[in-house]
């Protein structure tokens, strides 16, 4: 296992809220991150419909984000988030893993920058989308 992937498991592990969200990290390769989250009933915003909370989504996103930052190949340190712009499309299906692809598509000195899409089963129509602007620690 990399440094930078190792580095980004234990960030995510480190996080008590990945941890009580039910966080799993599926893939970390070079500027892009695939983090999971389990369906739970903890997780409901709406307990008429048993939709998963948006703010569950937002911190899942987020960490998706810093998580492909972290692995970006030009990176060699850590990272926190200057601004996340998530869109809401629709609801997450009840009962449904939500999984957040993120890409760091550009980095300079001092700023990474983020696109990610969040989706249940069907991938082609995502829960939300984002783009976020991150630190950049320790690049020289």
């Amino acid at each position: 296992m990399s440094d930078k992937i190792k580095m980004a498991r234990q960030f995510i592990q480190a996080l008590p809220h990945s941890v009580a969200l039910g966080m799993h990290l599926d893939e970390l390769d070079n500027g892009t991150a695939v983090i999971s989250m389990p369906y739970s009933d903890k997780l409901i915003g709406d307990p008429k419909t048993g939709v998963v909370h948006g703010g569950a989504v937002s911190a899942l996103m987020d960490t998706s984000c810093g998580a492909a930052v972290m692995s970006h190949p030009s990176n060699p340190a850590g990272t926190a988030t200057l601004d996340l712009r998530i869109e809401y499309l629709r609801a997450a299906t009840p009962g449904q893993t939500i999984t957040t692809r993120a890409t760091c598509y550009h980095v300079t000195r001092s700023v990474a920058f983020v696109r990610a899409a969040a989706s249940d089963d069907d991938n082609e129509n995502p829960v939300a989308i984002a783009t976020g602007t991150f630190t950049v620690e320790g690049k020289k």
